[in-house]
């Protein structure tokens, strides 16, 4: 066997192969991708809020359309470094919350208000933290009628160039 061209069938093997690892990169971010979109879908049907995003929202702000906003990441590791601006922060877990204590109920009660039909935006971080699905599915199954999640979360809204609102 010749060895030369042996080494240069497999150096030519190899190159086919680098090039190819792009397109099984691009498979596995559509698979993960997909996997993402799945949860998210399926989240929004077992919670049964409704869904809104960035410029849905920064349009309902701009008319200033009456709503509540909850941030649902922690007081002082995001909210207080940066909010979506006229929003109250009221902290879930990520992992789904299946069973919430009639104490917690009527805490988060009183932050939503006695108002029902009130317009309720509820936020967290980013599409893939779970803390909006918990806010909106508990405020939904508390008998609220028009609750919304906004999936992007404060880095969707910042990265859109809107403004931010930090506490002290």
């Amino acid at each position: 066997m010749n060895k030369p061209k042996t080494l240069l069938a497999l150096l030519a093997a190899l190159c086919c192969l680098a090039m190819a690892l792009p397109a099984f990169a691009m498979f596995d971010r559509e698979f993960d991708n997909e996997k993402l979109v799945m949860n998210f879908y399926n989240e929004v049907k077992r919670g049964g809020y409704q869904v809104v995003d960035t410029a849905g929202l920064k349009k309902w702000l701009d008319e200033k359309k009456p709503m509540l906003i909850v941030d649902t990441m922690p007081l002082a590791d995001s909210y207080k470094k940066q909010h979506i601006p006229g929003a109250v922060q009221y902290e879930f877990p990520i992992p789904e919350v299946t069973e919430y204590s009639a104490t917690q109920q009527a805490e988060f009660a009183k932050l939503l208000g006695a108002d029902k039909d009130r317009l309720l935006v509820i936020y967290c971080g980013f599409p893939k933290c779970t803390r909006s699905h918990n806010g909106a599915m508990w405020a939904v199954k508390m008998g609220y009628r028009h609750v919304y999640r906004y999936p992007g979360g404060i880095k969707a809204w910042a990265e859109a160039g809107h403004p931010v609102a930090k506490a002290d």
